[in-house]
């Protein structure tokens, strides 16, 4: 079946979205580095507390980032995809995730929290007209959640590696469906677990993480984060994965992806795709790898036919990380379509 999720954090979750910097493509077409003239913790509910930075032009257009996970993290190569002469750029780690408060939690933590956070957050730094979403993988699921319940607050989508959260999508990313071209990582993810023939693998995974001693749940996170990090970019080794890792605490994305797909993602079954009507002429560009067997190009595509000012941009020669040339331009591109 070729569709599928995520997800986040991919190594668009995990490597642009969680840990940040990735290497730069020859002649790549990224803006300057620059640093936030403002970071801080917005206190979003008795137990959670969300970093959050702003960058760029505090006059600009507002473009709220969502990051990959849920479980990823907001990183400073985020920043590079906009002018920062012309964007008020607007970063934030969700709920238990990255530089957020407390880590790795799931209490008071569901899909639902998570937009109305986004509110939470414009009102706390003072964006009260139509603000662009910029997200990918899990970050566009949760772009068009809220996009959809309120649509008046959004002047437009720039979506990366679309995902739904529909049962398809999480069966292909947990069920075989990436096995055909990556056999190994998927068979290493099931040897690694006690019952490999167990079923639903969201649930299973969840239960493991959650239990048994801390060297235990180490090994069950540190494991789904090598399996999405293996299949989410094209040129990826073994080797490349094994020296991220190394220096890479996987417990908040791997605890909190689980969690989030063994509940659907707290959405009804095909819900984002049958409200897509809320979002009448708003305008959202998606970027799809022709390769992505986290997220791949038929949810973005089925999602393109549904929409009245849409645009689809396959990357020929791509996979699911955010640092794929060819989606870094793309990125890139649509932001200029944004600029006032």
């Amino acid at each position: 079946m070729l569709k599928l999720y995520f997800f986040v954090l991919t190594l668009a979750v995990v490597l642009a979205a969680s840990c940040g910097a990735a290497d730069e493509p020859e002649q790549s077409r990224l803006w300057p580095e620059i640093e936030p003239y403002e970071t801080g913790y917005l206190q979003v509910s008795d137990v959670h507390k969300l970093y959050y930075e702003l960058c760029g032009n505090p006059e600009g257009t507002p473009v709220i980032v969502l990051h990959g996970g849920p479980g990823g993290r907001c990183s400073p190569y985020y920043r590079r995809f906009f002018d920062p002469e012309k964007f008020l750029i607007i970063l934030h780690d969700q709920r238990g995730a990255g530089r957020s408060e407390p880590y790795a939690e799931i209490e008071k933590n569901d899909t639902w929290e998570l937009v109305e956070d986004i509110n939470r957050l414009r009102a706390h730094v003072g964006v009260e007209g139509k603000a662009v979403l910029f997200g990918g993988s899990w970050g566009s699921t949760l772009g068009l959640a809220y996009a959809e319940a309120w649509p008046d607050n959004v002047s437009g989508l720039v979506l990366r590696g679309v995902f739904t959260a529909t049962q398809a999508e999480i069966d292909h990313f947990y069920h075989g469906g990436v096995r055909p071209l990556f056999p190994e990582a998927y068979d290493r993810l099931l040897a690694s677990l006690p019952d490999p023939d167990r079923r639903p693998l969201p649930e299973y995974l969840f239960e493991l993480i959650e239990s048994g001693d801390e060297a235990a749940r180490r090994k069950y996170a540190y494991e789904w984060a090598r399996y999405e990090l293996r299949i989410a970019a094209l040129n990826f080794s073994d080797e490349q994965v094994e020296e991220f890792l190394a220096n890479y605490n996987p417990l908040a994305f791997a605890r909190l992806e689980n969690y989030y797909m063994a509940n659907a993602c707290f959405l009804e079954e095909g819900q984002l795709l049958r409200e897509v009507g809320r979002l009448g002429d708003i305008r959202v560009i998606m970027v799809n790898g022709r390769y992505d067997v986290v997220c791949p190009p038929v949810t973005a595509y089925t999602l393109d036919a549904k929409l009245a000012n849409s645009k689809l941009v396959i990357a020929e020669a791509s996979g699911h990380w955010m640092g794929e040339p060819a989606i870094e331009s793309a990125l890139i591109e649509a932001m200029h379509e944004f600029e006032e």
